[in-house]
């Protein structure tokens, strides 16, 4: 911020004259560096926010579905990576311990709506398991992760 000088007039018809050491200083703020620097500030931060989103690497098989819509409570994920670790949201959590760990966390949620994602190089009877772990530990609206654009199965491309 900054403050301009502003001379006082004389009495000399409306005439301003300057004179050494009669100058005031101005008492407005100018506000144009600050704006400025709140604009940088607020691009800065659209630009980087995305970027700080937290996910585990998985490689999902593709499919012909469309995405779900959003919910205003975040649903559980679980994560099945290709090395065979079970992720609870972003925590590693060993599969005997994974059935009461869920239900604990069933017991504090209103939403019992969970998402598995499964790297596709997953047995399928590892999923399963993991299925019935969710469906024991209280959550039985289980949605597949998987990304976009696979085989329709209907013979019409892909």
């Amino acid at each position: 911020m900054s403050a301009g000088v502003m001379q006082k007039s004389g009495g000399r018809g409306g005439r301003r004259s300057r004179r050494r050491g009669q100058s005031a200083a101005m008492s407005e703020i100018n506000v144009t560096p600050f704006v400025d620097v709140m604009l940088v500030l607020l691009i800065i931060f659209m630009v980087a926010a995305p970027m700080m989103t937290v996910g585990v690497p998985v490689e999902l098989p593709e499919t012909a579905a469309t995405a779900l819509s959003q919910e205003e409570e975040e649903p559980l994920s679980i994560t099945l990576t290709a090395d065979g670790r079970v992720l609870l949201m972003t925590n590693e959590e060993p599969v005997e311990e994974l059935v009461t760990k869920l239900r604990a966390i069933a017991a504090e949620r209103t939403n019992d709506k969970v998402f598995l994602r499964a790297d596709g190089s997953i047995p399928y009877a590892d999923v399963v398991q993991v299925m019935g772990a969710l469906n024991a530990g209280g959550f039985r609206n289980i949605g597949l992760v998987t990304e976009t654009g696979g085989p329709t199965l209907d013979g019409s491309g892909n």
